[in-house]
Parts: C-alpha cells; structure tokens; sequence
C-alpha cells in the first residue's frame, strides 16, 4: 500500500481513485502494470484536467484574449524516478479496465553524440508506428527539457498514465496529458518549472515532437486553470489576465457531438496558414519591414504597430484599410512566389494547396473583439438582456468557425437545438470549441439549466443516434492541485 507523504488528494475522486489503482497494481494480471514500479522507490503523482473553450478558439495562434474553463475530468500521471537509463510507460485509459498501451524506450534514444536530437528527427521517430505515437505525447516532456532546459537526467523513469479525458472531443485531452507527465516529472527529477514556462515547453512537446499545430491556450488552462473561473489569457505569447469569475446565476456545459477533432487535421492547419497568409499580405499593404529569418521558418515582419499579432487589428481598421484586399483563396505556389513565406513558425505553406485567405485572416480580428465584449458582460450585474448578449457573441463566434470551414454537421445541429430551447429553457448562447471540425459544443445557460441541457443531448441522440456525452463542472489546474509523493508502507 502507498501512502501519502506530500500533497492532499484535495477531495478530488479522481485523485482518489488514481491512488487505489496505484495500490492495486500487483494484482493486475497484465505484466507491463503489475511489474511496472519498483517496490522501494517513491512515487510522484500529478494532475491535469482538460479544457472547455469557452470564447477565443483559434484566435489563439493570432494574438486574442481566450476565456478556457478547467472542466471536471482531468488526466492523472505517476512518475517514479529509477537508476536504469530507460522510460517505460502504460497507459490505462480512461479508467483502470480500459488498457490502451505500454511503450518502451532508452532515454539516449533522444541523444546523437551526447547532445540532444533535434524535433524533426523525434517526430519522425514517433510517427513511424501509428500504435506508438500516443508516447509521443508524454515522452516528449523528456526531450524537450533536455533541448530547452539542457537537462541531463540522471536515470530513467517509470510512467503509468490514467486518463478520464475523453480523446477527440475538443477538450484538450493532448494537453492534459502534456501537462500531467511535465508537472510529474518536473517534481520526480527537482526540475523547477514556473507556471507560464511550463505551459509553453509542454506546448513544444505538442507543436514540435507531436507535430499539432496547436496554439497555448489549452496548455495553460491545464497548468493555470482554476475551479469555476475562466482563465482569460492573451495570447501575445501567454500574458495570463485576471480570472473571470461565472457569476454565480450562470454555468458552462459542454456537449460532444460524437465526431472526432484533430488540431493535427488538415482543416484546422490550413484556416491557420491561410490566417498567417494573411497577416504577411497585410503587413505588406502597411508597408511594415520585412527581415530574413531562419530558413526554417519563412519570414520576420517588424511590426511596432501590431505588436506582431493579427488579433491587434481592429475591425474598423480590417474593413477600412485591408479586407477588400485580400484573396477570397490563393495557391500556395503564387502566394510563395511574391511573400516567401509567413511568419509563422509551427505550420508550412505548400505550393501544390489552395488556401482561403480573407475569411481565416477577419476570424481573429473579430473574436479578439467578441472575447473582450464577453469578459465584460461577465463583470456587469446579470440581466436576461445581458445573458442573450453574451449567447449572441457565441453565437457569432460559432457562425465565423463555420465560415472558417471548421464546423460540422453534428456541431451545427447542437448550436441549432440550443438556439430552439433558448431563454425560455434557461439556455442562451452556444459554439463549437477548440479547433472546431467536430468536436464539442460549449453552452451558457442559467445555474439549474441541467435538465433544458439533457434534453438537448437527447433530442441530438434521438436524430443522429450520438449520444452526447455532457461535460458539466468545473477543477483546478495542475498548479492548484500540486502533486503527491508516495511512499510504499
């Protein structure tokens, strides 16, 4: 039996459970967990929920303010430090009966020569097993730190990992577990990590050991998230604001839609290309320098006006002075040929694609305006009026991911019925969240609107035979929680 010797469960049931399963190990019949840890070694556990996007989305990579909310279910990681140079990890899923994976590998798999191996070729490591490339996910915490952090560890490490995250819903459960093994192993190996920092190596992990080209906003909710607060941060690159309190008459649900979503899809990279094509097209029009940059990594634009963000522009100065210049879609051969490139370091403009360029580039400009609206209605008293405002900026926010090319069938139709049941059922406002293309509806209703929110789930299971699977709650971010150490009695 483990016993806790740091840290409180913080009357958390996940946690909870997660120290039972802990303690139930040798009776697993599977080798890989019943043989996992070693009998005389501490334990470090850690914890990190998944997010609901609330308002912000995609804007992220371009600058806006976002309002992420740290949801109930959470993914929970036990590291334990050990003297041979290997990682071996499991992954049980989202509970201790659904077992996904083992995998195995030498930690001087991630050195040439005594230095750290560059991302392409991890990447390219990973991606070569599509059964493997969940590790890619927790073991890149390890590579990262060395590379960024120039940490030499001094043995390897044991992982089990026991998601309740559900995966390809749009609530980050990428993220989650990112955050979890940093968090873990940061503790187990001494490796002091500031909140803010450790949000961006972990995005590293997902962008250049993964391969998503994900924005930081779902890596930070896990690390900073706290319980029935928004986190409100700007993008730029991740300037944390105040939190946003719910106001107490007001509750944020999540309905999946049933369809799966991948910021790795080709949809949410190619609305992100097209935003940065855009950005590098306006930067032209304002006359803004342009200065060689790594040959990795296209262009530079010194921009002392925008302060390098598309999400700076206004809408008055977009509609006045740049929209009607901008390509509805452009080839990426003829964009290249006059711009190079774009400034953005994550994704790739490729000559043989067509990219829309006009919509992707407005979309963060006016998200960046609705998501301010939003925390400012958030701060006011609590009218009807103010709560059908704020349904109505999601509303919007939703209407521009579909203009985007981001919604979905299944997605629509939630927003749909939402829109039907409206105030009279206690419900207000709806959007697709995260990356869109699938994924989960986030919904604002009144405090007690649960049954009004059911029955939309049951009238979108009813027409399409989804059943939604409804997020409700709300927990504290990796940070808040901590970790526990444990020791076997």
């Amino acid at each position: 039996m483990y016993r806790i010797v740091h840290g409180s469960t913080g009357g958390l049931p996940d946690v909870e459970a997660f120290v039972e399963v802990l303690n139930k190990l040798d009776e697993d019949p599977t080798p890989a967990v019943h043989s996992l840890f070693e009998a005389d070694l501490d334990l470090v556990v850690a914890r990190a929920p998944g997010r609901l996007d609330v308002m912000g989305g995609i804007a992220d990579y371009s600058g806006s303010l976002v309002l992420e909310m740290p949801i109930r279910q959470a993914t929970l990681v036990a590291v334990q430090r050990v003297g041979s140079p290997n990682l071996r990890m499991v992954s049980l899923g989202a509970d201790a009966n659904n077992r996904q994976a083992a995998f195995e590998m030498p930690l001087s798999a991630f050195e040439d020569s005594g230095r750290p191996i560059n991302y392409d070729r991890a990447r390219a490591h990973f991606q070569r097993d599509p059964m493997q490339h969940w590790a890619a996910y927790a073991a890149g915490a390890f590579l990262v730190l060395m590379r960024e952090r120039g940490v030499v560890f001094p043995g390897g490490a044991r992982i089990l990992i026991c998601s309740g995250v559900p995966e390809g819903k749009g609530v980050s459960s990428s993220a989650a577990l990112e955050v979890a093994v940093m968090q873990a192993v940061g503790a187990a190996f001494d490796i002091a990590l500031q909140p803010c920092e450790m949000a961006l190596l972990c995005q590293k992990v997902e962008n250049l050991v993964v391969g998503a080209p994900c924005g930081v906003m779902d890596q930070m909710t896990a690390v900073c998230g706290q319980q029935d607060r928004l986190l409100a941060l700007l993008c730029q690159p991740a300037e944390l604001q105040s939190a946003v309190a719910i106001p107490h008459g007001v509750a944020v649900w999540g309905l999946d839609s049933g369809l799966r979503h991948s910021v790795a899809g080709a949809d949410y990279g190619s609305v992100r290309v097209g935003a940065f094509m855009g950005y590098r097209i306006i930067g032209d029009l304002a006359g803004l320098a342009v200065e060689p940059d790594d040959p990795s990594s296209s262009v530079r634009m010194a921009d002392p006006i925008w302060q390098g963000y598309l999400a700076n522009i206004t809408p008055a100065d977009f509609e006045r002075n740049y929209a009607e210049h901008l390509p509805e879609r452009i080839t990426g051969r003829r964009f290249l040929a006059r711009y190079e490139g774009t400034t953005d370091r994550v994704t790739r403009v490729e000559p043989e694609r067509t990219y829309a360029v006009r919509v992707p580039t407005g979309h963060p400009i006016y998200e960046n305006f609705r998501v301010h609206a939003f925390a400012k209605l958030l701060g006011r008293p609590l009218t009807d009026e103010s709560l059908e405002r704020l349904g109505g900026l999601m509303y919007q926010s939703h209407a521009s991911y579909s203009a985007c090319g981001l919604g979905s069938d299944g997605t629509d139709q939630l927003v749909e019925l939402v829109r039907q049941a409206g105030p009279a059922r206690g419900l207000y406002g709806a959007k697709i969240t995260g990356g869109g293309s699938g994924g989960t509806v986030a919904v604002l209703g009144r405090r007690g609107a649960d049954e009004a929110v059911n029955a939309v789930a049951e009238q979108y299971e009813a027409q399409t035979g989804r059943q939604p699977f409804v997020f409700a709650g709300s927990s504290p971010g990796a940070i808040a929680f901590g970790h526990l150490k444990l020791k076997k009695q």
